[in-house]
């Protein structure tokens, strides 16, 4: 194994390894002679129409974020795609003259840098090869049906195309010296990587050079894990004497870096991955880390004085926000734990010299306990990663990257790609193999050139890069392809299909491989490990024979034909790439493909919120219903009943005219609002399990529970995911981070059921507010009250002081102030205060100087009666005595003043795009059932929706829209932004 940033300078570390890159002839290889995709003798950008858009992105309050005008795309991408890709992708300053505004600028500087590099480097037969190459990536890309990650769109050809140059760049292999080099420009090399694994040293020196290189990832806007394990615990002792602070004492240090330095220069957390050994003396602190920060933010939110979004003070001031935590767990720890032994940690600088014994099973009950408690810590079953190892003769798999699909040695990157399902299956509902084998050589192919072409943060990952060139291609869709075809997602046939599928994947990506290396040569480190390679391909090759009798033949047939002949070349000729595929989360790139579904996810639910083209959203029927319904058989009118009954309640449950047996099919991740049903955890990894072992990494998925599930729920299943031979499982139960979305409620419009009350979050007063101060007197005993206004009008905060009583009496007038305000905050009806205080009878009780009140049997009692009679309507008319003459009180003038003002304000505001938020503080508003359908066209009410299917989903960090658990981090589905993932 190298590491680099120990043993050599960047100009002049030499590799010279007999498999080394060595361009060779253009006419030694051929990877295309016949086009694919696109016509011979056609321009792929001719293939699609093409149109003028503007690309806007809009806040849930409907202000532009983002805009672009007269942008050129593709007739058939969905605004939500245009809005993503030219938001996100395009070059330049907006407004600038080198602004990109073409989707055909965008693909062809990526295709056309990537064809040229191969060419020159030999990777096709001749010229003309190369040319049919490119025709057939733009066309894969400009028609959807693949994408590459983030990096590459963001920084591929601006250099080659453009000319762009920049500052000093980072590291980078050069071939023709074999050494590690620093371009002078970022681009000329450019970053093509979104995940990259790290190593840290037992020193100072190096715990900090750790700080300085995720600091430098995360200004660029990628994600890093290291595992922790190698630092000393916090009970060994340091060489000069003196105790360490362990781990989580640098785990501190790295938080605060990465909250910091947001990622890539932007307002998202940065995306972050740290784990720790079962073994280490710390792993209980480190398990029980995360748990006990959110207990602090809790503790501050039930305070009052601190918001509960993600973003706010609370969790912004605790530790350990910033990454993801994972423990490492053997065979030997797990089998300890179920049957019911002991386990004994050990030092790291001495194997031999034991730290803290446990009960195993209190280990693994500690981690369901803070997983059920904040989502924290996932698990990473190390025995079985290092079992899959390609190349466990250059040293240990031991971490990942933050979503945890990328898997392999330290101080390595991986560039990713994603094919679309849904853009292989036939018209008859039955996939395309052939075409999806050739979309899969293209794209790894691609993948390859890019290796030596890019630049790596640290002199380490640029060699590590170059001797092992390990890629990550996978796919997207997978939850709708299943839906289209009629097949439930949590049954024996999809799990099957997929299975099936990712074997196909991987055989083609390995195939390839073998291919190019026939020609150009293995990886560098391929000869230390041919032995356990080509035994870890023999595995691949067993578990089709495993995958599940119900999946369609004809794709288990494709899948043994791909891997015997991967097989086969692979003994003859080697590897060029130590690992081939993973299962990415896919994020921004979901939407640019049109994806419905992301990674190896189901669907999130039936119905869907389209944006239009001219601004605005419309609710919509997810796309795959009908196609999934003609695949079970059903007819015209019944598909148009079924598909009317789920637009009106949101399910598909209820529906006349739906078989029971076909439910399951429409299963989705999160319960309908109406209904019942939804994919289990059970459905979520034994799904997983299904791809698991044809992938070279593993699976960025979370596995979601309800927020009623146990800590039991999450032990069973984190067993069940190590028995099922998974790499790393990650669980979140609903409702376990009390982080409440910005600006939304989590109740949505629901015509077809009685209003319901928003549910509880705090609205609080401006800093500079209206308020009214009432002074009374009650059996001689004199007060002020004084009401603090929210905009409205309506009461929000109250304060009592009592003129001459003492410290006792006092202090329980101000806890029924701070009482009270605290439920006018969070949405308990003025009324309810009213009805309940009145009348409360204890000394001082008496006469009054309030026509109005002229007795009161108590001080609360004439309190909550005047703010009755002043803020409640018909409160006055029912309970004052009558008296011929009445005239209005300042206190009542100035409320009634300052509603008039803040109703006057509402109505200008209030226009048919733009509604104002229906307040969350319980007092009732006049929307009518015309405001209530006109809300569904704002993206709002996409927040709505999903803040019902999750109730502690964080608010986007750029649009404020509510995101949805994706993998390990969220997405927002409004301006397609991933926070923590690209």
């Amino acid at each position: 194994m190298h590491k680099v940033h120990g043993t050599a300078t960047t100009e002049s570390h030499t590799h010279n390894g007999h498999n080394g890159h060595r361009p060779v002839e253009p006419t030694s290889m051929k990877v295309a002679t016949t086009p694919s995709f696109c016509p011979a003798g056609t321009d792929p950008f001719d293939t699609v129409e093409w149109e003028y858009r503007s690309a806007h992105i809009k806040d849930e309050n409907g202000n532009v974020l983002f805009e672009q005008t007269d942008c050129e795309v593709p007739a058939g991408w969905s605004s939500l795609a245009t809005n993503v890709v030219v938001s996100k992708y395009f070059f330049g300053e907006p407004g600038t003259p080198e602004r990109e505004n073409s989707v055909r600028q965008l693909i062809h500087r990526v295709s056309r840098t990537i064809t040229d590099w191969g060419i020159r480097d030999g990777y096709f037969a001749s010229s003309e090869d190369g040319e049919i190459y490119y025709r057939d990536l733009t066309w894969l890309l400009l028609h959807q049906h693949g994408s590459f990650n983030s990096p590459v769109w963001f920084n591929v050809g601006l250099y080659h195309q453009y000319g762009v140059k920049g500052c000093r760049g980072n590291y980078r292999w050069d071939v023709e010296t074999n050494s590690i080099k620093r371009p002078d420009t970022p681009y000329e090399y450019p970053q093509g990587s979104a995940c990259f694994i790290q190593s840290v040293d037992d020193n100072m020196e190096d715990i900090m050079r750790l700080a300085t290189s995720e600091a430098m990832l995360f200004k660029f806007g990628s994600g890093t894990g290291t595992d922790l394990s190698t630092i000393r615990s916090a009970r060994e002792k340091l060489t000069g004497g003196g105790i360490p602070s362990g781990p989580l004492s640098f785990m501190r240090v790295y938080d605060q870096i990465a909250a910091v330095v947001k990622s890539g220069g932007k307002t998202r957390r940065a995306a972050k991955m740290q784990s720790l050994k079962d073994w280490h003396p710390d792993i209980l602190e480190f398990i029980e880390a995360k748990a006990k920060e959110e207990r602090k933010a809790r503790t501050l939110i039930e305070s009052g004085e601190y918001e509960s979004n993600f973003n706010g003070e609370a969790y912004s001031s605790i530790m350990f926000q910033n990454a993801n935590l994972s423990v490492r767990t053997s065979d030997a720890f797990m089998e300890a734990a179920t049957n019911g032994k002991k386990w004994q940690t050990h030092w790291v600088t001495d194997e031999n010299q034991p730290g803290p014994e446990y009960e195993a099973k209190d280990v693994l009950r500690a981690m369901a306990e803070g997983t059920w408690y904040c989502g924290d810590p996932g698990v990473q079953y190390d025995t079985t990663i290092n079992q899959w190892h390609t190349c466990p003769n250059s040293g240990p798999i031991n971490a990942s990257n933050p979503c945890s699909e990328y898997m392999f040695l330290d101080d390595t990157a991986c560039n990713l790609s994603s094919l679309n399902l849904m853009k292989y299956q036939n018209a008859d509902a039955t996939f395309d193999v052939d075409r999806f084998r050739r979309a899969a050589a293209i794209f790894i192919t691609a993948q390859e050139i890019l290796v030596d072409h890019a630049s790596y943060p640290t002199p380490a990952i640029a060699e590590n890069s170059h001797m092992y060139r390990p890629l990550g291609l996978g796919y997207a869709n997978l939850g709708s392809l299943l839906m289209s075809m009629g097949i439930p997602y949590d049954s024996e046939t999809g799990r099957g299909i997929c299975g099936s599928l990712t074997a196909l994947l991987n055989g083609q990506a390995y195939l390839t491989s073998s291919q190019i290396a026939s020609k150009i040569g293995t990886f560098a480190g391929y000869s230390e490990n041919r032995e356990p390679m080509l035994n870890v391909m023999q595995m691949h090759r067993d578990a089709v024979e495993k995958i599940d009798p119900n999946c369609p033949v004809y794709l288990r047939d494709a899948a043994r034909e791909v891997w015997n002949d991967c097989l086969t070349s692979g003994r003859q000729h080697g590897y060029r790439n130590a690992q081939a595929t993973v299962l990415a989360p896919t994020g921004t790139i979901a939407f640019m493909m049109d994806c419905d579904t992301t990674g190896i996810e189901p669907d999130i639910a039936l119905v869907k919120y389209k944006q239009l083209a001219g601004g605005g959203m419309m609710k919509i029927i997810n796309r795959t219903v009908p196609m999934a319904l003609r695949s079970l058989g059903y007819d015209g009118a019944a598909i148009d009943a079924i598909c009317k009954h789920i637009e009106e309640f949101d399910t598909i449950e209820g529906a006349a005219d739906i078989k029971d047996e076909h439910l399951p099919v429409f299963d989705c991740a999160f319960k309908a609002l109406n209904g019942e049903r939804s994919i289990s955890w059970r459905g979520h990894v034994g799904m997983m399990a299904a791809a698991q072992p044809f992938l070279s990494g593993a699976i960025s998925k979370t596995v979601n529970m309800p927020e009623n599930s146990t800590v039991e729920d999450i032990e069973e299943a984190y067993i069940e995911g190590w028995r099922l031979g998974l790499k790393a499982l990650a669980i979140y139960r609903d409702g376990s981070k009390k982080s409440q979305p910005l600006n939304t409620s989590k109740d949505g419009d629901d015509s077809k059921q009685a209003p319901q009350v928003a549910a509880p979050a705090r609205r609080r007063l401006p800093s500079t507010r209206q308020s009214l101060t009432h002074k009374f007197s009650v059996g001689g005993h004199e007060g002020y009250v004084t009401v603090g206004l929210f905009e409205d009008g309506t009461p929000g905060e109250l304060f009592i002081t009592m003129a001459k009583e003492g410290s006792t009496i006092g202090g329980l007038m101000d806890v029924i102030g701070t009482e009270m305000s605290m439920g006018l905050q969070y949405g308990v009806p003025l009324e309810v205060f009213v009805n309940k205080f009145s009348h409360s009878r204890f000394e001082p009780s008496g006469w009054t100087n309030n026509p109005d009140i002229p007795n009161a049997k108590s001080v609360v009692d004439y309190i909550f009666r005047w703010l009755g009679m002043e803020f409640l309507t018909g409160y006055r008319e029912a309970n004052a005595p009558v008296r011929e003459t009445e005239e209005e009180t300042t206190e009542a003038t100035a409320a009634e003043a300052t509603k008039a003002v803040a109703t006057a304000t509402t109505a200008t505001v209030a226009t048919p795009e733009v509604l104002p938020d229906t307040p969350a503080n319980g007092h009732s508003t006049n929307v009518t059932k015309q405001d209530m359908v006109q809300l569904e066209d704002t993206p709002a009410a996409r927040s709505e929706l999903f803040a019902k299917y999750q109730s502690d989903a964080p608010a986007c960090d750029n649009c404020g829209a509510i995101t949805v658990r994706n993998g390990n981090c969220y997405l927002c589905h409004n301006c397609g932004n991933s926070m923590g993932c690209s």
